[in-house]
This record gives structure tokens, C-alpha cells and sequence, in this order.
């Protein structure tokens, strides 16, 4: 497979060392300095464009791959992707775009689900979600944070809104903890990532479905 990359900061380099290391080629690497490289053979011939970059130009970047006819991948958070992935299946582009790409964190999603309608029936559990990140994540909460609790609302009624504690510290790459406290207990599930590989590895993988489809 032949991926063009997005943005080619810590994220885009991580992302091109584990393509490589699964027998992938990365054919392109855009970023704010070469812009003109989106009108390159190179980038034309990408199978795949993978796209990490920032709130403020994911969707320009998406629609700019479209245009060249690229589906794309993205892990960019804080912009309304939703919005564009709808826009892209009646418009026949291909964009997957997910809040957290680790393989970990979808697991947790799937529990989270499962707990939140498990105790549909304890309305004396309330959840609260934490979620710690590097001081240089641009959106606040997370969108993790956020997909974690739409998780909640969608199948527990009784939830409520669920509060999010963000907190911006050091280099943490993410940490996204849901608590259920009552006065009897407390139940907890927590997700820690070591480092950003298991975003770029879940990234990889996503393109990898895209291309044998």
C-alpha cells in the first residue's frame, strides 16, 4: 500500500516508522512548509492519505485529498468530522475519521457501553469522566473524552450530562478514566497510553481496511 501522509510532525513520524515496518510505502509527507507537494506525482500516487494535523486545517486537508481523489484517514480532533463523513458518503469520497484510533481505547469504548447499560438500572450511580493530556493538545476535553461520554448518554437515560475534568500536564500522551461513584462504591475503567504508537498503529490499520476494500 502507498500512504501519503498529513502532517509530518511526531505523530506523521511515527505513523511512516510503523507503515514501513508492516511492508508499507509512505510516498508522501505534507506538511505547512511544501504545500505544493499536494500536485505532486508522489502524492498522486498514494493508495492512501493518512491525516494528523490541527482543528483549524483538517477539513481543508480532507477536502484538498478528495479533490485528488485520495480517501483518507484522520485522527485530528476539536472539528466537526462528523459533518464531513456524512458529506463525503452522499458525495461518494471516503473519509474515517475516529476521536482515538488505539486499539485499547475502541475496547474501552465497547466496555464503557456495556457498563453505562448495566447500570441502567442503579440510578444511584453517577459517572464522571477524567481525561489527562500533554500541555500542547490544542482541544479541551478530548475528543475521547467526548466519544466516551456520548457512549454513556446514547444507552443510560439516567446519566444525565457527564461531567469532563480535563487537565493538561507535562507530556502525558492520554490518560481517559470513567468513574461510577455511588455511596456504597465506586467502579472505575481507565485507559493509559504509553505513547503515541498505538494512535499511529490504529491509524495504519484503518488504512490498511480502506485499501483491500
Amino acid at each position: 500500500m502507498r500512504i501519503a501522509l498529513i502532517g509530518y510532525g511526531k505523530m506523521g513520524h511515527i505513523i511512516e516508522d510503523i507503515a514501513l515496518s508492516r511492508g508499507h510505502e509512505v510516498v508522501c509527507a505534507i506538511d505547512k512548509d511544501n504545500q505544493q507537494d499536494w500536485e505532486s506525482d508522489s502524492f498522486a500516487s498514494a493508495d492512501v492519505a493518512i491525516e494528523f494535523t490541527t482543528p483549524a486545517t483538517a477539513e481543508t486537508n480532507v477536502r484538498t485529498a478528495w479533490r485528488y481523489g485520495k480517501p483518507v484517514v484522520s485522527g485530528t480532533t476539536g472539528w466537526n468530522a462528523a459533518a464531513l463523513m456524512e458529506e463525503g458518503k452522499q458525495n461518494g469520497h471516503v473519509l474515517v475519521w475516529k476521536s482515538n484510533f488505539s486499539v485499547g481505547v475502541n475496547v474501552m469504548f465497547d466496555l464503557n457501553r456495556i457498563l453505562a447499560e448495566m447500570l441502567q438500572n442503579y440510578p444511584q450511580y453517577r459517572p464522571t469522566i477524567t481525561e489527562i493530556h500533554h500541555i500542547h493538545k490544542l482541544d479541551k476535553p478530548s475528543g475521547t473524552a467526548k466519544t466516551l461520554a456520548e457512549g454513556i448518554t446514547d444507552v443510560n437515560k439516567n446519566a444525565g450530562e457527564v461531567s469532563i475534568d480535563s487537565i493538561r500536564e507535562g507530556e502525558v500522551p492520554g490518560t481517559h478514566t470513567v468513574v461510577w461513584d455511588s455511596e456504597e462504591d465506586t467502579i472505575k475503567i481507565t485507559h493509559i497510553a504509553k505513547g503515541r504508537r498505538g494512535f499511529a498503529l490504529g491509524a495504519v490499520l484503518e488504512a490498511e481496511k480502506i485499501f483491500k476494500k
